[in-house]
C-alpha cells in the first residue's frame, strides 16, 4: 500500500511509506453506484436527494447508468447502509484497485488515455471530450486485476476512513481501519473533470471535508462476506 519507493519524487508525502498490508476477505462492488441505484434508495425513503446542479446526474433520465455524483460522505454512507453494505476502507479500496503488485494504475503501468479511463486526456477535453461522466463500465480496458471498473476516472470515490497524512507510519499491518478521529475524509480514484495521470494513480489520496459535495465525487460500496 502506498507509493512504490522506485517512483521517488513522484510520491506525495502522505503516500509514504510504502508498506505491506494484510486484509481479510471482503466483497466490493464491481461498479460505482449509479444514479438509478441511488434513485431507488430515495424512493424507499432512505436517501436524501443530491444537489440539483447543471452537471449533477440525479433526475436526468439519460444518466441513470452514470455514476451518482454531487454527493457528500454522509449520503454515500447512508446508501451503503441501506443496501446492507458499507463504504470500503482506504486499504480495501486500494487493494481492489491495484491487486498485490507495484502497478501505478488499475490496468498496469501504461500511462492513462481515454482507452482506459474517463478523464481529461487533453486540455479542456473533460470526460474524454463529453464534458461529463460516462456510463459505469464504459472503459473495460481499464479494469483492475479483480475486474472492478472505473477505479481510475469517471468519479472520485469516498472511502470510510478519516484522513491523517502520517497514518501510514503507524498503520497496523492487519486490516487498517484508518484514524479514529479526524476533520477530513478521503476520496480515491481520479475523475472526469480534473483527473490527471498523477491523480489517477491507485495510491493517490484526496482529503476533503466530508460534508462537501462536487460534480466529480461518487462512491461504491463494500461488504463483509456472508
Amino acid at each position: 500500500m502506498g507509493c512504490p519507493e522506485a517512483l521517488g519524487q513522484d510520491c506525495e508525502k502522505d503516500e509514504k511509506p510504502y508498506h505491506r498490508v494484510y486484509l481479510r476477505a471482503y466483497c466490493i462492488d464491481r461498479f460505482e453506484v449509479t444514479t438509478g441505484d441511488y434513485e431507488a434508495c430515495g424512493k424507499a425513503g432512505k436517501c436524501r436527494p443530491t444537489p440539483n446542479g447543471e452537471e449533477c446526474s440525479l433526475g436526468r433520465k439519460d444518466r441513470r447508468r452514470h455514476p451518482i455524483n454531487c454527493i457528500n460522505w454522509d449520503r454515500a454512507e447512508a446508501y451503503c447502509r441501506w443496501k446492507g453494505k458499507r463504504l470500503p476502507t482506504e486499504a480495501e479500496w486500494e487493494k481492489a484497485a491495484r491487486g498485490n503488485d507495484d502497478r501505478i494504475y488499475p490496468w498496469g503501468n501504461t500511462p492513462p488515455t481515454c482507452e482506459y479511463a474517463v478523464f481529461p486526456e487533453q486540455k479542456e477535453e473533460t470526460g474524454c471530450g463529453k464534458k461529463r461522466t460516462w456510463e459505469v463500465g464504459s472503459k473495460p480496458r481499464g479494469a483492475s486485476p479483480y475486474g472492478l471498473m472505473d477505479m481510475a476516472g469517471n468519479v472520485l470515490e469516498w472511502v470510510a476512513d478519516w484522513y491523517n497524512p502520517l497514518y501510514y507510519y503507524k498503520s497496523p499491518p492487519q486490516d487498517p481501519p484508518g484514524p479514529v478521529i479526524g476533520s477530513l475524509r478521503i476520496l480515491r480514484g481520479g475523475d472526469w473533470r480534473h483527473g490527471s495521470p498523477h491523480t489517477l494513480r491507485v495510491f493517490d489520496r484526496n482529503p476533503i471535508i466530508g460534508a462537501f459535495w462536487y460534480y466529480n465525487w461518487g462512491f461504491r460500496c463494500a461488504q463483509d462476506p456472508r
